[in-house]
């Protein structure tokens, strides 16, 4: 997702990491394993005056199945959920809105499953990670710009 969100016009810096979980300072072979409770995340910092977050999340409902519980593509595990983690009331609100709006929309047969949480400490993920398709331009994905 990072590298789709990079491209996104207003979004400043984005940066893959792990949050929702209990232990500090994660690392990667901890993460994987589901047993810290986090789950791989990318922070966003956006310029309001040229996007929103709402415009965000509706794209971040583009760029996943939704409706898969502790999964994306090949990758299983509560770490690979779909959450979104918010920092004010505010953001509460309009994640549960565009979730309910994703929702009713039509577009997945399967309800939606992404939660929302209150964000915890975030921790950024190791180097290997940060651009990891610029990096690794064949790696895998599973996201991609849906309809």
């Amino acid at each position: 997702m990072e590298e789709l969100f990079s491209e996104l016009e207003g979004v400043l810096k984005t940066e893959v990491g792990y949050t929702g979980g209990s232990s500090e300072n994660p690392i990667y072979n901890q993460v994987k394993t589901g047993k810290t409770g986090h789950a791989e995340a990318i922070q966003i910092h956006f310029d309001p005056t040229k996007t929103s977050y709402e415009k965000i999340l509706e794209y971040f409902f583009r760029l996943h199945d939704p409706t898969t519980l502790n999964r994306q593509g090949n990758d299983v595990g509560s770490q690979y959920r779909s959450a979104i983690f918010y920092h004010t009331e505010k953001q509460r609100i309009s994640a549960e809105e565009i979730k309910i709006k994703i929702n009713n929309s039509g577009k997945w047969k399967n309800p939606v499953v992404t939660e929302i949480e209150k964000a915890t400490p975030f921790y950024s993920a190791e180097d290997f990670h940060q651009k990891y398709l610029k990096k690794n331009p064949n790696g895998y994905t599973c996201h991609f710009l849906r309809d």
